[in-house]
């Protein structure tokens, strides 16, 4: 007795948006492109109108969320004073965030810029630069290593910042590109890096608000 034996559908759409053709090179540019917020809204689509597992994204569970936590904590202050500190005025960076000079002394700005760092930066930057970008860059890493990969995405990343902070906001994405990346690199998890880039952005926001970053900047160069 004979059997048609019937294949099951291809998603040719989700594999599109998968692969590096034209499609999935539109997807790419208008999730970089999108903000922060709306950006990791698209990659969340993405991975599931494509069928990318979480674990691709960096998006599993951690080991331990009170080590992760704590570690991420740790990161993010401490990275944030070392910047600016001594980081930034070794490569001769403006020590006052000019962009966000508004929120000097400013309460009622507080609550907002406080939820939007969180939120959009160590939210939504690291869905975006980290468990996106570095999971597009896939080929790039068996050809040339995780190494490139860093370097790439955290030169994206970083000139990100010209747009709405310049010169010195791009040296600082150098600066924290470089380290939240290696963080992800290192635990193929994103939470870390989250709660670091959260906390990073905090502690900056923190700075301002108390007008204290001439005074970080010149803890040890004069």
């Amino acid at each position: 007795m004979h059997r048609d034996t019937v294949e099951a559908p291809t998603d040719s759409f989700g594999a599109a948006l998968r692969g590096y053709g034209w499609i999935g090179v539109l997807a790419l540019i208008l999730i970089l492109l999108a903000g922060n917020l709306v950006g990791a809204i698209l990659v969340v689509l993405w991975a599931w109108r494509s069928r990318t597992p979480p674990r691709e994204l960096g998006l599993t569970p951690p080991m331990s969320w009170p080590a992760t936590i704590t570690l991420g904590v740790a990161i993010g202050i401490s990275l944030k004073f070392i910047a600016k500190a001594i980081v930034l005025p070794l490569l001769g960076a403006d020590p006052i965030n000019h962009a966000y000079s508004y929120l000097i002394g400013n309460p009622a700005a507080l609550p907002g810029i406080l939820a939007t760092v969180v939120v959009g930066g160590g939210v939504g930057e690291e869905i975006i630069w980290r468990g996106y970008l570095f999971e597009r860059l896939a080929p790039l890493r068996r050809a040339g290593g995780a190494a490139a990969v860093l370097m790439v995405s955290t030169a994206l990343f970083a000139l990100a910042h010209y747009a709405d902070q310049g010169w010195s906001g791009v040296q600082q994405a150098l600066v924290t590109g470089l380290v939240f990346g290696g963080v992800f690199l290192a635990t193929g998890r994103l939470w870390t890096g989250m709660i670091a880039h959260a906390l990073f952005d905090v502690t900056a926001v923190l700075m301002i608000y108390w007008n204290a970053e001439e005074k970080v900047a010149h803890l040890i160069f004069h």
